[in-house]
């Protein structure tokens, strides 16, 4: 390919991802109030520095660095503690941070970062190169549920010196720039982890990083303390001298905390969705539904397709039918949430299929299937007994979505046991010991299906022991050809075409029930300025934030 074409179906590439010059933006399809990337400095308010925030993460996370206990209460926590090579603006366009520039060979196969000087880990010992070449090759591409996929085509990472790093790619891979944040591609100490087992190794819980808080305690079931890094690279920052994330576990407590100002950041859904209308008439606190645009939370029905039961694509289409995901967006989410209608998020306009196989709510059709497949009903009515795993731990709302397709299920002759379990638990039961029948959990989609979509399908993505891998044990070889035309194709329509292809196949093969599209919001202080407001709100650092006296 000559460096006209490539760079050509570059700009084809990028356009389509909503991107902007030599680098990746989701400009594309994010509401223009996105504009303002740091809310409050756009007014000339004089900061203030110091104080401590109070904030809240729900669940409690199993880790808290986040690209290896992958999580979104971690993302939350871990983004203020690690940089990354790079964060983003609020069009989602790479901005320096641990790399303070970067070259990118004509060919698309080669990418020079030169790194910052004089940044330290959170110990005191020089961040080098050594780190990036380590966390990049050992870590994110090995245990990273996202990372086989997201740098498929880095063959290498070479460090001519300590602050140069080099990816040595098999050819053009745009998709990369969408993925170099630091809780996504997240650079961890070489000299804490080299040897270890990194799923495993106990900085996990008590994480260093080079970002502008460092790690003070972690009381279980309390709270998890930040403070202030003094030998922040970026001078004067951060403004704050703590971050206090409280544990409070009732969704009405953590409203009646926000009311009264006990907290004033809170991620992750935390109140109950009734209570939304209410609390965004309160003057006192800021609702946010645009921070995260970007992660794309996706709600689906899993099988464990180690089971017997579930090979049978009949059993899985008479599941599609059985449950009303209109009814799920209404009743159970209050509207917070659209009907699933493909793996990739319809607002994705750049990739999503439109007019894909979909299994409307139809009790008689699942029955039928149920009938055909072999599965009769019994004397007491019932024609299969399984459990299902709830994510309960983010939320009642998980509890009840379960309990709302359970009563559907046991509409047409299924017997479904919930199983709620608290995070890790969850997280041993679906990702190492594969002890399940069913589970409805969510998924980040990311700007690009093979970032957050193509994981759950891949049979290379089961990784025994890595959360939000592919844990239903999916493996169908041409799927596999699918996905990893995706990450090789460099021509932008093939690559689309291969997309479209994939979400044929999983509308037809139906490896999982693809349920809602949730619109994830938080809520936080009005006087909490500083805010780098855009697609990735609560995925960033608070470096900038401060708190009006």
């Amino acid at each position: 390919m000559s460096a006209d074409t490539y760079n050509l179906e570059r700009r084809q590439f990028l356009r389509l991802l909503g991107v902007g010059a030599g680098a990746a933006t989701l400009a594309g399809f994010l509401p223009s109030a996105l504009a303002d990337e740091v809310a409050g400095q756009a007014s000339g308010q004089a900061i203030v520095k110091g104080g401590t925030l109070f904030a809240n993460v729900t669940p409690e996370p199993a880790g808290l660095v986040a690209g290896i206990n992958i999580s979104s209460p971690a993302v939350v926590i871990s983004s203020s503690i690690f940089d990354g090579l790079v964060t983003y603006d609020a069009q989602f366009r790479p901005q320096p941070q641990l790399a303070e520039s970067w070259e990118e060979a004509a060919d698309g196969k080669r990418i020079t970062f030169h790194l910052r000087k004089g940044v330290k880990w959170h110990d005191g010992t020089p961040f080098t190169s050594a780190d990036v070449q380590y966390s990049i090759l050992n870590v994110v591409k090995k245990t990273h549920p996202r990372g086989a996929s997201n740098l498929a085509k880095v063959t290498d990472v070479q460090i001519p010196d300590e602050h140069t790093v080099v990816f040595i790619l098999s050819g053009p891979a745009p998709v990369l720039w969408a993925t170099l944040f630091g809780t996504e591609t997240q650079i961890v100490p070489k000299h804490l982890y080299e040897g270890t087992n990194p799923l495993t190794n106990p900085w996990n819980s008590k994480p260093v990083g080079t970002g502008a808080f460092k790690f003070k305690e972690w009381v279980r079931g309390s709270h998890v303390t930040l403070e202030r890094n003094p030998d922040y690279w970026d001078a004067g920052k951060p403004y704050l001298d703590r971050i206090i994330f409280k544990m409070i576990p009732d969704a009405g407590a953590r409203a009646v905390a926000l009311e009264s100002g006990e907290i004033q950041f809170a991620a992750n859904n935390p109140v109950p969705e009734s209570e939304v209308a209410r609390l965004q008439q309160n003057p006192a606190l800021q609702l946010d539904t645009t921070g995260w645009q970007v992660p794309a939370p996706m709600f689906f029905f899993d099988f464990n397709l180690r089971r017997k039961t579930f090979q049978d694509l009949r059993v899985r289409k008479a599941f599609a039918h059985a449950i009303d995901r209109q009814g799920l967006a209404d009743i159970v989410w209050y509207g917070l949430a659209d009907v699933a209608q493909s793996c990739v998020p319809s607002f994705q306009q750049q990739f999503f299929k439109p007019g894909l196989p979909q299994y409307d709510f139809d009790p008689k059709k699942a029955e039928q299937l149920l009938d055909e497949a072999g599965y009769p009903r019994g004397a007491d009515g019932v024609r299969l007994r399984i459990n299902h795993v709830t994510e309960v731990s983010y939320g009642q709302v998980y509890l009840r979505a379960a309990e709302y397709m359970r009563q559907q299920l046991k509409n047409i002759g299924v017997e479904m046991e919930l199983i709620n379990l608290e995070l890790a638990a969850m997280i041993r039961r679906l990702f190492t010991d594969y002890d399940f029948d069913t589970v409805s959990q969510w998924y980040s989609a990311y700007p690009d299906p093979q970032i957050g979509v193509t994981r759950r399908f891949w049979s290379k993505n089961i990784k025994p022991g890595t959360p939000s891998s592919n844990n239903s044990g999916y493996s169908n070889p041409e799927m596999d050809r699918i996905i990893e035309g995706i990450q090789e194709e460099g021509d932008v329509a093939k690559r689309k075409l291969l997309i479209d292809q994939m979400q044929e196949l999983v509308q037809t093969d139906v490896p999982s029930v693809n349920l809602l599209e949730l619109k994830f919001f938080g809520f936080y202080s009005s006087k909490l300025q500083g805010l780098r407001k855009g697609p990735l709100l609560f995925y960033s650092s608070l470096a900038d934030a401060w708190l009006e006296p």
